[in-house]
């Protein structure tokens, strides 16, 4: 049975499509089922209150940046976010970057005004371009292996960098995308030589989206046959029902490391939708990661025209979701934040004065980054 999937590219009955998903099909994989088991060895001590966790990275990253260079700035940011939350909980962290393969987004319209010109929707480099032409928001199957590629690049930088480091896998920092186009993650799909379990081998964590989460979506299905660590977003229109069922079939045998939880509720919504969850979910016996993501609900338009986030918005609502944990007894393990790897100036806060500011380096694709610094606020302002 095909089970409906939100937020796909339109390209299935382009004559090349084919060929672009059988090449897929036999590409070595991006990553080792060992890297994966890793990656959820260490979210399990997060979800026995051991360690923390932080996911962070761009919003929707460039194939342009996929070079040892940019990759290298953002493990760096990465290791220094990560030693700042470590010293402010006194935990070990699972690092998690949102790179090697977060080039698709969903959005919430088919279509956008950009300079005046109505053009279907950017979403992400995996399907279309960025560019305000026709012909460059087509949707090319073909990007699929240029994100292959890019990805491939970027993760052979990861392991550069954990070797001079003198780290192995089980270390980290490991890979993390949204799970968004199937065509995509299905070619992917590879059964673990030595065990026969079927892993993801594009990414070391795949999550799915509040758009995607659906029970009955293709999405959740495939999360859920996949052995290694998983993630959802949870947003404010989820109830303990539905977030409990969605456990259920992320999270089968409760087992430690397996499934987390990604709030994304928005400031306003936290300390009164989050509660009966976190409880119906405890009740129920999944052994989840709770991780806050403050920033996706917290979205505005500025009077310069550009989407904005207000950094004291998104510390109100990491703060609410780490007392909410806390409250019930449970560890409030980490965040999970949308960073860039420079100074940019694409939220309202700390260096960013006021939205006029905006304008001087608002770089991003899609949605907009904390800088270093500002992301480095926010640490210390919840933990």
């Amino acid at each position: 049975m095909t089970l409906p999937a939100a937020q796909q590219p339109h390209w299935r009955d382009l004559p090349e499509f084919d060929l672009i998903e059988a090449e897929l099909a036999g590409a070595l994989p991006l990553v080792a089922p060992s890297e994966i088991r890793a990656a959820k060895s260490a979210l399990a001590v997060a979800a026995a209150g051991g360690a923390r966790v932080l996911q962070i990275g761009d919003c929707a990253e460039s194939f342009a940046d996929a070079n040892r260079a940019t990759t290298g700035r953002k493990l760096r940011t990465l290791a220094d976010l990560s030693g700042r939350l470590a010293a402010r909980t006194g935990q070990e962290v699972a690092r998690f970057g949102r790179m090697a393969g977060q080039y698709a987004k969903p959005r919430s319209s088919p279509f956008e005004t950009v300079l005046g010109r109505r053009l279907p929707s950017f979403r992400g480099e995996l399907v279309n371009g960025p560019a305000p032409e026709a012909a460059d928001r087509r949707h090319d199957p073909a990007r699929m292996l240029r994100a292959y590629d890019a990805a491939a690049a970027v993760l052979r930088a990861v392991r550069a960098h954990r070797s001079r480091a003198g780290q192995g896998p089980e270390t980290g920092p490991w890979v993390a995308h949204e799970a968004l186009v199937l065509d995509y993650e299905n070619a992917l799909l590879r059964a673990d030589p030595h065990t026969g379990e079927l892993f993801l081998a594009s990414t070391h964590f795949p999550w799915i989206g509040e758009r995607t989460r659906g029970l009955g979506q293709a999405h959740v299905r495939l999360l859920g046959a996949v052995t290694g660590p998983v993630g959802c977003k949870v947003g404010p229109a989820a109830t303990p029902e539905t977030v409990v069922r969605l456990c259920g079939l992320l999270d089968r045998h409760r087992e430690p490391g397996r499934l987390t939880l990604i709030v994304r509720m928005g400031k306003d919504a936290m300390r009164t939708a989050l509660p009966p969850i976190v409880s119906a979910v405890h009740s129920a016996g999944h052994p989840v990661v709770w991780v806050s993501d403050p920033m996706h609900g917290n979205t505005v338009a500025a009077k310069t025209g550009q989407k904005t986030r207000h950094l004291s918005h998104i510390i109100q609502e990491a703060t609410a979701f780490r007392r909410v944990l806390e409250e019930a007894g449970q560890h409030a393990a980490g965040l999970h934040l949308e960073v860039a790897a420079t100074d940019v100036t694409e939220c309202v806060g700390g260096p960013v004065t006021d939205e006029t500011a905006l304008r001087a380096r608002y770089e991003t694709l899609c949605d907009p980054r904390l800088s270093p610094e500002q992301a480095l606020e926010v640490i210390d302002s919840v933990f």
